[in-house]
């Protein structure tokens, strides 16, 4: 029979159908999505994480900042008391009498209404995977499950003299001439931060007991981030979160919140909510500090909830050491009875680790402490995993 005949007798197959079209990317676009009764299974969050209703209220007294300026003995004995207690419990305190200007919040804030009221296209920016500068909504691109209600903006403050304007250069350069005047804003309110932020490092080596240089000194020239957080209204808000549960890999959070609750803290083995106060500012310690202080200070575990009704909006200051800074605690925390807890590292090591190795939850500095150990004992490739 020859090679192009077929039987009489044999069925030729058809052709298997083409494959189907990939799934439509998914878009947080809120201006659609804050009135669906119907939420994406990607913003569901397991059962045993979904928000608890009605938490209790953390009652946590309030750090009189203006009095530890003053540099009074007895009131800086007292605050550094307060601060090392909370620390040590679950990393979160609340200043009050810090000296920013209201007017200045204020006008950060209403920077947030103009850039998070555009529709998602004029949105520039687009934050990339494995970066921590520009806009996300929802970090759709990089998860996707258990993701966050939310969007943000996110933009880098240097305090070194080489990069003075940086926040205003940003705004204008990047994102267009109708964001030069909050650039402006934001500049101001970076540098606001940088200078409130130096002083907390103060009042926390004086709580630590290595004085009140030591830590200001080691953020000096700081490479931080600043963060604008926006929550829009949910239909479902008992089914997701605006942020899942973590620890700030970062060093130390300053928030300013907005009348509308939402931020809550793990103490005591449950969750509590922080009523918000706008002539107060949030503080919490995050994992690279936990470090430095060789894990005396607890890095705080938190997260935030959306509701219904109305949109929540925050300004998160995360203070960083520069880039290449080794991260070690001062000697005098370290001894035969409180040996070294996490290894050497600097804090660019563990900021590529949380943007291309992990998601960060409550968990990231001991799985990176064993991430980098393992590394180191491969010789230093980048894929630690497989040696």
């Amino acid at each position: 029979m020859p090679i192009d005949c077929f039987p009489s007798n044999m069925t030729i197959m058809p052709p298997p159908p083409p494959p189907p079209p990939p799934p439509e990317p998914l878009v947080f676009d809120a201006s659609i999505l804050q009135h669906q009764a119907n939420l994406p299974s990607q913003f569901i969050w397991p059962d045993h994480e979904k928000p608890c209703l009605e938490p209790p209220e953390l009652a946590i007294p309030p750090i009189d900042f203006g009095s530890f300026l003053t540099g009074d003995p007895l009131a800086v004995s007292k605050l550094a008391q307060q601060v090392n207690e909370a620390c040590k419990k679950h990393g979160f305190f609340v200043i009050v009498n810090h000296g920013v200007d209201s007017k200045l919040i204020a006008k950060a804030h209403e920077g947030m209404n103009m850039f998070f009221g555009k529709q998602l296209s004029e949105k520039p920016v687009q934050r990339k995977i494995g970066e921590q500068y520009g806009y996300a909504s929802s970090f759709t691109g990089r998860f996707s499950s258990k993701l966050p209600w939310k969007e943000t903006l996110s933009f880098r403050y240097c305090a070194d003299n080489q990069s003075s304007n940086i926040v205003q250069e940003y705004f204008l350069n990047v994102m267009g001439e109708e964001f030069k005047q909050f650039g402006k804003v934001y500049q101001e309110y970076c540098e606001a931060m940088n200078t409130l932020s130096l002083g907390i490092m103060e009042l926390l080596g004086v709580s630590l007991g290595v004085g009140n240089e030591y830590f200001r000194d080691f953020f000096e020239g700081n490479d931080s981030i600043m963060r604008l957080n926006y929550y829009p209204p949910c239909q479902k808000p008992e089914l997701t979160l605006g942020t899942g549960p973590h620890c700030d890999p970062t060093s130390l959070t300053i928030l300013h919140q907005d009348h509308v609750s939402g931020l809550q803290v793990f103490v005591e083995e449950k969750w509590h909510s922080v009523t918000p106060d706008p002539e107060a500012f949030v503080v919490n310690i995050g994992d690279t500090f936990m470090a430095l202080s060789n894990g005396i200070f607890k890095s705080c575990l938190h997260r935030a909830v959306v509701n219904n009704v109305t949109v929540r909006k925050s300004l998160a200051f995360f203070l960083c050491p520069k880039m290449d800074k080794v991260v070690k605690p001062p000697n005098t925390l370290v001894d035969y009875k409180n040996p070294r807890v996490y290894p050497d590292f600097t804090w660019l090591a563990l900021s590529e680790f949380t943007q291309k190795h992990y998601r960060a939850d409550m968990k990231t500095l001991d799985v990176f402490t064993t991430w980098l150990q393992q590394k180191n004992n491969c010789g230093g490739t980048k894929n630690a995993s497989s040696c």
